[in-house]
């Protein structure tokens, strides 16, 4: 099975969530962090700021955009189907492989700001290629974004009807050995919890 293109997008949007608060809270400028807190006196007068950032309208935009794509992602990883069963012998999991995926192309995008224009398009242009590359390559579901959910990653030895196989599995928790359900979706095997 292939992931559709919108639901992958939406898994791979989500994995930039944590990215999006970086980026809004470097978009606050010191002097809001200076200020004193909102006070009901701060209110009555219109000295409270509620949105702090320099770049509102893209910073919110980001992380909203980012936010509901990890919601959209959760559903989406929840209504898959398991339409066959296999047996698993062996598991060894394998977490780092999730964050040793992002780690690096995340980092260089620390000293980006939201004013910083031509930055920002050479980011938007570096996410349309990795979205293609993951997507096209079937590594859509390498992401940290399903650690926070509880998904784990193993090398595991399985039976198909009679055919044994080593794969990648991907399972909400730990993955004992037996009999479950699964389903296939580009390289990876989902195991039903």
């Amino acid at each position: 099975m292939q992931f559709n293109l919108l639901p992958a997008f939406f898994i791979f949007t989500g994995s930039y969530f944590p990215l999006a608060i970086i980026l809004a809270i470097q978009d606050i400028p010191s002097l809001w962090w200076s200020q004193s807190i909102c006070n009901i006196y701060a209110l009555s007068t219109g000295k409270c700021l509620f949105v702090p950032f320099e770049h509102p309208v893209i910073s919110v935009v980001f992380l909203v955009i980012s936010g509901l794509a990890v919601l959209l992602a959760k559903h989406a990883l929840g209504n898959i189907s398991y339409p066959f069963r296999v047996d698993i012998k062996r598991a060894k999991g394998t977490p780092n492989e999730i964050i040793n995926y992002t780690f690096p192309y995340v980092v260089s995008f620390m000293g980006m700001t939201y004013g910083d224009p031509q930055k920002m398009l050479g980011f938007f242009v570096f996410l349309f290629w990795m979205f293609a590359i993951t997507y096209k390559s079937g590594q859509i579901l390498m992401n940290p974004l399903l650690l926070i959910f509880g998904w784990r990653l193993y090398e595991v030895t399985l039976v198909i009807g009679s055919e044994e196989k080593d794969v990648r599995v991907l399972k909400a928790g730990g993955l004992p050995q037996g009999e479950m359900e699964a389903q296939t979706i580009q390289d990876f095997y989902i195991i039903k919890g």
